[in-house]
């Protein structure tokens, strides 16, 4: 396959003008009763962009009922590009891939049920594709939505915990190459999801009954973009201007939400770093430098600030603290569960209750 040369950083840039019209499928898939309202919300939103040439696809798991709801707020709110369909074989995965599947789109994005799309969400995903020939994928940003204002207190260098990118990862003033995109906020050529599907060995597939609790072994987004960039050679793109608000209630900050979600991050990475071993050097060769990066900053900037911080705001020094420990820590257990095999059994059946 012949490539064309991507720019490097330093040329990466966009017009401010209006890009030409690729239909876009955007892909919304949820598994819970409870998250219909952030669904019905998400998709009034995706149906009033700048960006007008669009079909939505809606992938219901475990609850028929969501498709009938959805189908029916869709009408009274003249939404009229939407369709929606179940997923007999439960799992974040299997959702993307029908998801894919179904699109007609030339692009096909991706967004959370609990995200909200910035109007012109669409519209810079859209830029990027048509200025840059060569990009396979664009990633995007993401920004905490607290549920209530309290919760500030928690560090930017933690965001990933919500299923945030860390802000030392996209905090960037133009486009750039990056290793892969998060599946908050993604895009694909449809060529890209002809070849490459999400692994339904990643994908969580033991996502919680209420609430949207995941557990279990995830990354999906990120085993898929390592195949999809070793198999292509074409790079992601990511583009600060396209972004989402992520929503995040009171108790993802919950100790025990926290240690979970840092044990399965661990483990998840140990487990794709030892799966794309196969791929050899190249564009799919999985590194930690992204985690190293912030694992860095936590120790040599996030800490000390912290601790200079502590006479003027000791509760929220001690607060913040403690996480990073707690956090470091499950994270370590993760990763050592998946490179041994005692512990490592004792600890997943632990973590996955």
């Amino acid at each position: 396959m012949t490539v064309t040369s991507v720019p490097s950083q330093a040329d990466l840039s966009l017009s401010g003008s209006k890009p030409a019209g690729p239909l876009v499928s955007v892909v919304v898939t949820t598994y819970v009763r409870e998250r219909l309202d952030d669904v019905l919300s998400l998709l009034r939103t995706i149906a009033k962009q700048t960006y007008s040439h669009v079909e939505i696809i809606f992938v219901g798991e475990r609850v028929r009922e969501l498709l009938t709801l959805v189908d029916e707020d869709a009408v009274r709110n003249g939404i009229a590009n939407l369709r929606v369909v179940f997923n007999d074989r439960p799992g974040l995965s299997q959702s993307r891939n029908l998801g894919a599947l179904l699109a007609r789109g030339d692009i096909v994005a991706f967004i959370d049920d609990d995200a909200i799309a910035l109007d012109d969400w669409i519209e810079e995903i859209v830029k990027v594709f048509v200025q840059y020939p060569d990009a396979i994928g664009v990633a995007g940003a993401a920004q905490p939505l607290w549920e209530d204002a309290s919760m500030d207190w928690f560090p930017e260098e933690f965001f990933w915990i919500i299923s945030c990118p860390v802000p030392a990862w996209t905090r960037m003033s133009r486009l750039q190459q990056v290793r892969n995109a998060w599946g908050i906020n993604m895009a694909f050529r449809k060529e890209a999801l002809e070849a490459v599907s999400f692994s339904e060995t990643f994908g969580v597939s033991n996502r919680g009954q209420t609430h949207g609790v995941k557990l279990g072994l995830s990354g999906d987004d990120t085993e898929f973009c390592m195949r999809l960039r070793h198999i292509t050679g074409r790079p992601i793109l990511f583009n600060p201007d396209c972004r989402v608000l992520h929503r995040v209630e009171r108790r993802r900050l919950s100790t025990q939400f926290t240690r979970r979600r840092a044990f399965w991050e661990g483990y998840t990475k140990a487990t794709i770093v030892s799966a794309v071993r196969a791929y050899g050097d190249g564009a799919g060769q999985f590194r930690l430098s992204s985690e190293l990066t912030v694992l860095r900053q936590i120790l040599f900037s996030f800490v000390p600030r912290v601790i200079s911080q502590f006479f003027r705001h000791p509760r929220v020094a001690l607060r913040q603290l403690a996480l990073a420990v707690d956090v470091l820590t499950h994270l370590a257990l993760g990763y050592a569960a998946a490179r041994l095999a005692w512990p490592g059994s004792f600890l997943v059946r632990r973590y996955s209750r």
